[in-house]
């Protein structure tokens, strides 16, 4: 199988340019490497290696990367080619969609590679959704995307608690926009029934089951069952979000009281006020929004 790899070199704080020729050295001989040189690279690198001929692609870096590769996958709203393949590499800040994947780390992605473990059949989201400058636009995605202060923390997130990993920078761009959050109204409608509105901390749409630097909002989302989980966190007061802080990150999210559950394969969310949106952790746009799956849209290489 043709196998490109797409190396974001800035992954990681440069660890991904750092380490990316002893990483390649244990990969099989054959397989291109290609560098990203700005963002949206990833993207444009991907079409035409699939228009060559290339059937895997290999992602690495960050969520972010991760997030330009799969956009590579697809077109006018459905997948450029229905057989070809993603494997990642993780190299990033927050490491969300390799923990999805069932990866630890750089070790254990490369043992799946070199495992000739088959690729199985992966659902993808396209969200469309309103730039700050009011146009309309659209994305693609494996993971998920959040509305809300979850909108607001990506926007910071890139900060200088990265050195700890993203998790701590995660939290603490969380801490940081919590100070002055506060709950915005969103209507919200799953699969054309409405749902009513909720005041809202963050609602996360996920594909995967985690963002924000391992924060397990969905703990039940499966990426191959045609379907989105929709986690609704409610407003707040900050000292109880900061007490509870250790039950949203974890896989008992909803045993929270502030917390409420959906399922469905289209979401819609709109509101009178301005709620930002990120996906995989880069913000996105504002309200309001539209969600849809694509079943089975892509092969993805996974534990």
């Amino acid at each position: 199988m043709k196998t490109a790899a797409i190396v974001n070199p800035t992954s990681g704080g440069g660890r991904a340019g750092r380490e990316w020729a002893s990483i390649a050295a244990r990969l099989d001989d054959g397989v291109e490497t290609h560098f990203t040189k700005a963002p949206g690279d990833a993207t444009g690198i991907v079409r035409d290696r699939l228009a060559r001929g290339v059937r895997r692609i290999v992602a690495v870096g960050g969520d972010g990367t991760v997030n330009e590769v799969i956009n590579g996958f697809f077109e006018a709203g459905r997948a450029i080619l229905g057989d070809a393949e993603l494997a990642v590499i993780p190299i990033g800040t927050g490491g969300d969609f390799r923990r999805t994947l069932g990866i630890s780390g750089i070790d254990d992605a490369l043992a799946l590679l070199q495992s000739g473990a088959p690729a199985t059949p992966a659902d993808a989201g396209h969200v469309a959704y309103r730039t700050r400058a009011g146009q309309t636009a659209d994305r693609y995605f494996a993971n998920l995307v959040s509305f809300g202060m979850g909108g607001e923390v990506a926007a910071r997130a890139k900060n200088f608690f990265q050195v700890f990993g993203g998790k701590a920078a995660f939290m603490y761009s969380t801490v940081e926009v919590a100070l002055a959050y506060r709950a915005r109204k969103v209507a919200l409608r799953v699969d054309d029934e409405d749902c009513g509105e909720h005041s809202i901390l963050n609602v996360a749409v996920g594909n995967g089951r985690y963002h924000g630097g391992g924060m397990h909002v969905c703990p039940r989302a499966a990426i191959d069952d045609g379907a989105f989980d929709v986690t609704v966190i409610a407003g707040m007061p900050l000292p109880q979000l900061v007490r509870d802080m250790p039950v949203l990150y974890s896989g008992d999210i909803y045993r929270h009281p502030k917390t409420q559950r959906f399922q469905g394969r289209r979401i819609e969310a709109a509101s009178e006020e301005t709620v930002s949106i990120e996906v995989d952790g880069e913000p996105l746009g504002i309200l309001p929004v539209t969600l849809d799956v694509l079943p089975a849209a892509f092969r993805l290489l996974r534990r």
